[in-house]
């Protein structure tokens, strides 16, 4: 199917230029039901059929506690599907953020508890490693923000080791657009779950997702030119690497 094997494509690269994967990974992956996590979390379990260096998965949601509360079952059945343990953590992040502090801008805040409980279970799943679903547009958008709202260059890196929880953080989609992700599951339709947060694309990064795509309208290949910036320049981790072609997996 040439939808995924696009996807693979742009995975393994990422994870071979990086060296994201090494022999006896146990790698929890974000699950937050939204198309970019399910996409990395179908392409690491098609990866983990060849890939010579081998590892095993564990597929993680942070339940934020919205009411009503989500459905995880279609997604439990695509893990089961896929051969990888699922585990739903229900929090009360939500109450915390939107009903206790009433944060008008609730981003920072939500990501960071939430990305606490990711790092929780990750140990508790005996896991070393924890894959997120960012993306290429993700990069790139996360670097004008930061010039932007900070005034500092700078964006999340492909790999981070974070030594209080002695986990590595890694980012396999890193080579993917937004438009690759979202031609796969309009292609193989995976479970993807609306997300009910009431910010959700009422945010700072949804403007500049939007003023990059209006800026690229007129300045094709805008985009990749920022991402190329970032590789040139070594910034947060970024290399030039060679394009490397696979050939096809059974």
């Amino acid at each position: 199917m040439k939808e995924i094997k696009r996807i693979l494509s742009f995975t393994r690269r990422a994870v071979d230029d990086y060296e994201m994967i090494q022999d006896g990974d146990r790698i929890g992956v974000g699950v937050s039901a939204g198309k970019d996590s399910l996409t990395l979390l179908y392409a690491l379990a098609e990866l983990r059929r060849f890939y010579p260096k081998k590892f095993e998965l564990v597929a993680i949601t942070i339940d934020m506690g919205f009411t009503p509360p989500s459905d995880y079952t279609p997604i439990r059945e695509l893990c089961d599907e896929l051969d990888v343990p699922y585990v739903v953590v229900p929090t009360q992040i939500s109450h915390v953020v939107f009903d206790v502090r009433k944060e008008k801008n609730p981003c920072g805040l939500c990501a960071k508890m939430r990305r606490g409980a990711l790092h929780d279970e990750c140990k508790r799943q005996n896991c070393n490693k924890l894959a997120l679903g960012h993306h290429f547009d993700d990069v790139v958008d996360t670097f004008m923000l930061n010039l932007f709202y900070e005034g500092r260059l700078g964006s999340f890196s492909p790999v981070t080791y974070l030594s209080r929880k002695d986990l590595t953080m890694i980012r396999p989609l890193i080579y993917a657009q937004e438009k690759d992700v979202r031609y796969f599951v309009n292609h193989h339709p995976l479970p993807v779950i609306k997300s009910p947060c009431p910010a959700d694309k009422h945010t700072e990064r949804e403007s500049m997702k939007q003023l990059l795509s209006e800026l690229e309208r007129n300045n094709k290949g805008l985009r990749h030119r920022i991402f190329g910036a970032l590789q040139k320049a070594g910034i947060d981790g970024y290399k030039e690497a060679k394009l490397t072609v696979y050939p096809d997996e059974d």
